[in-house]
């Protein structure tokens, strides 16, 4: 009875705000600083994204965690990640369906009401109505009396009986009828709207120093002559709600004409948590072709933006002088891409777009930057 009575409350919760209790529940997770923190990693897989993601740097013995160790975890993450996603896309379509039915249940019901209200007016109506003697057709004209019978006069006005108390149900009962939630259909979820609900209007500005892309290009020289892509980290940090780029790192790595691969991921991280930086997005050459994203950076840049709306992937196009600031679309790029399960290069539909230009960068002439070039 008691978990009857719960699913139905939760059925009058729209799906949105149902699925963000749900998130801020599993938010309240704390990091004991008596627990040392090797055992949280040991028992990683078994525990909250969110505890790695944020809390687990919160710890003061964080920096003794190994760097191995975190770029396991790190790894690790982005295999869980898109699978999250799918299964919060499932959670919203049951949620939906919830809320559905307890919206038609809520109109079926007062519906059934205003019938049943209308029904007692047209009753109320009809009772007070002025009922006319019948007569026949013999004696319509006739006064007086025929066998026995006393017929009015039609020449004198008949009477017009006073209608009748109301019974004291219908004067002192009222009929409480819940008002149906604002509930816009167009707004709806729809299949490719689940996977992250974020739109221009509430993305942090990134803040992006102009040596970024001018730096990363002379360091990137040699592999560009040589016709071998150029990979680098975007880092930095949150400041009055903007994320500032103040690191670039180029990680070691291996390259060919159309692709990147970094390699002891772990040198990155700890370098990250040593100087306290979060990463913002990734930049990489395109040493023959334009600013774009190919299939293969899709996939690459989604764990990105899973991890955080704003990251950005900057595309640098030495031979045609381009440079392309992308993200991956909100309303549909970005589930799309989370649920293929493709790998290397492959065909996507190009309609509706699964990426776009990112409209909430900003570019400092005068931003500090420093570079870090870990392939020397």
């Amino acid at each position: 009875m008691a978990n009857s009575t719960i699913s139905s409350i939760l059925e009058r919760i729209e799906p949105q705000e149902r699925l963000k209790q749900i998130i801020n529940y599993s938010n309240l997770i704390q990091v004991d600083p008596h627990v040392q923190p090797m055992k949280y990693y040991r028992s990683g897989l078994e525990m909250f994204m969110t505890l790695f993601l944020e809390k687990i740097r919160k710890h003061p013995d964080f920096n003794t965690v190994p760097a191995n160790m975190k770029s396991a975890i790190q790894a690790k993450l982005r295999e869980v990640l898109p699978r999250a996603e799918k299964l919060k896309e499932k959670l919203m379509e049951m949620y939906q369906q919830d809320y559905d039915k307890y919206c038609a249940e809520l109109l079926k019901m007062k519906n059934e009401q205003e019938k049943e209200k209308k029904k007692r007016e047209d009753i109320t109506k009809k009772d007070k109505k002025p009922k006319t003697p019948a007569t026949d057709f013999l004696t319509a004209n006739i006064p007086g009396s025929i066998d026995n019978v006393i017929y009015p006069d039609p020449n004198v006005p008949t009477p017009i009986p006073s209608a009748p108390d109301l019974p004291p149900s219908y004067e002192s009962t009222e009929y409480n009828i819940p008002s149906m939630p604002s509930f816009d259909r167009s707004k709806k979820p729809s299949d490719h709207v689940i996977a992250n609900q974020f739109d221009n209007a509430s993305l942090r500005i990134v803040v992006i120093p102009s040596r970024v892309m001018s730096s990363f290009q002379n360091m990137a020289q040699s592999n560009t002559l040589n016709n071998v892509e150029t990979c680098g980290i975007l880092a930095g940090k949150l400041e009055r709600n903007q994320l500032i780029i103040t690191h670039m790192i180029l990680p070691k790595q291996t390259g060919t004409p159309d692709s990147c691969t970094t390699k002891n991921e772990e040198e990155i991280f700890d370098y990250q948590d040593q100087h306290n930086l979060i990463t913002i997005g990734w930049i990489h050459t395109h040493p023959t072709q334009t600013a774009f994203l190919s299939s293969v950076d899709l996939h690459t840049h989604c764990p990105y933006q899973l991890l955080m709306p704003e990251a950005i992937a900057i595309v640098c196009s030495p031979k045609y002088n381009e440079t392309g600031f992308f993200i991956l679309t909100p309303n549909h790029g970005l589930q799309f891409i989370a649920n293929c399960r493709k790998s290397g290069f492959h065909p996507h539909p190009s309609e509706p777009p699964l990426f776009k230009n990112a409209d909430h960068i900003k570019i400092e002439n005068n931003a500090t930057l420093e570079v870090l070039d870990l392939r020397k």
